[in-house]
């Protein structure tokens, strides 16, 4: 595995998900490129948002399928459902990056900033080009929510398991699309919100889709036990949380090459995370929050901001954060329900999550 990566498929599992994503946004391109020329370039930009990717979600999909004892050769839908859960994260992917204003991502055009380039090319000013890629990213990221949900009411599972699919999708989204919200108001407001309400959103934001859903929708694939599921659930939770909270730091702290994009971005941007918050209750939060309000003026007032936040205290608050998290998920991935494959599973990803903190 590269650097920073959780979990990976091996080759012929990334072969079957990548064929039934493939199947899923070729159906849609050829479709739209039926419907004109706009609804032909929404299309490929939706397919191409899809490209490549870690193929995180589908990798715990079926690592806890397996860990389960779960054949796919008499659950072919797995692969299907697995390729629903990296839809639903391109989805996520595509509108968070209109909210956040991106039109690029690690180098490549956002699905907004190739209709900005489109809009221009056919005469738009930036104001109608700003609106044209807006106006794409909604919809393409209701597009792929809705190929999300088709794969898995078409994949080849039992009713049984079909209903408890819809169940975790429906839960993934509600909670996201309730962090996500949680994200932006807290960004907007006059005072800076609680650690636990950062800590929350960041959960909501991260956690149910990224780490529960596809750990028990494969366990349920499978046929795991519902005893089993209670242990599994909760240690998703706290690894979800470990990993979004790793992530902020690589955001604050991060090289280039972990963060994909340049040093202290999380920095530049003011995002209020719960790193933020642990500085802005110690003695230090004076200095840190000069250093902060010039973070965006450049490469050396980021670096300033990095060690005034070193300096708080506020890194290692984070990092203990993160540390007591993940002893969270291997105690409950103790759990004598689980069996022993599982366990190994929950280990190695918690410790992977360990190995990202910059």
């Amino acid at each position: 595995m590269g650097p920073g990566v959780v979990i990976a498929l091996d080759a012929p599992s990334r072969e079957r998900v990548d064929a039934a994503i493939t199947a899923a946004l070729s159906r849609l391109e050829q479709r739209s490129a039926r419907l004109g020329d706009g609804a032909a370039a929404l299309g490929a930009a939706t397919r191409a948002a899809a490209a490549d990717g870690k193929r995180l979600r589908p990798a715990l999909l079926v690592a806890a399928f397996r860990a389960f004892d779960g054949d796919a050769d008499r659950q072919p839908g797995v692969w299907d459902v697995a390729a629903a859960l990296e839809l639903l994260h391109t989805a996520f992917v595509v509108h968070d990056d209109l909210i956040d204003g991106d039109v690029e991502r690690r180098g490549a055009p956002t699905v907004g900033g190739r209709f900005r380039i489109r809009a221009r090319d056919y005469g738009a000013d930036a104001r109608q080009a700003a609106a044209v890629g807006d106006a794409a990213a909604v919809l393409a990221g209701d597009l792929l929510l809705f190929e999300a949900s088709r794969l898995v009411a078409t994949a080849a599972i039992d009713e049984g398991a079909r209903a408890a699919m819809f169940d975790l999708l429906d839960e993934a989204m509600l909670v996201s699309a309730a962090g996500e919200l949680a994200d932006v108001e807290h960004a907007a407001r006059a005072d800076c919100p609680g650690t636990d309400a950062l800590l929350s959103a960041a959960h909501d934001k991260t956690a149910t889709y990224s780490f529960e859903a596809p750990l028990l929708a494969g366990a349920i694939l499978a046929g795991a036990p519902d005893a089993a599921r209670q242990p599994l659930a909760a240690a998703a939770a706290d690894l979800g949380l470990a990993f979004q909270l790793v992530d902020d730091l690589i955001g604050t702290f991060g090289t280039r090459r972990q963060a994909g994009r340049a040093p202290g971005a999380d920095l530049r941007e003011a995002k209020r995370t719960p790193l933020i918050a642990l500085a802005r209750d110690t003695a230090s939060w004076p200095q840190v929050s000069s250093a902060l309000a010039v973070a965006h003026t450049g490469p050396i007032a980021v670096r300033r901001a990095q060690r005034e936040l070193e300096a708080s205290g506020a890194r290692d608050d984070l990092v203990a954060l993160v540390t007591d998290r993940l002893r969270r998920a291997r105690g409950h991935a103790a759990s004598p329900e689980l069996p022993a494959a599982a366990v190994t599973l929950l280990a190695t990803v918690a410790a992977a999550i360990e190995g990202r903190i910059p």
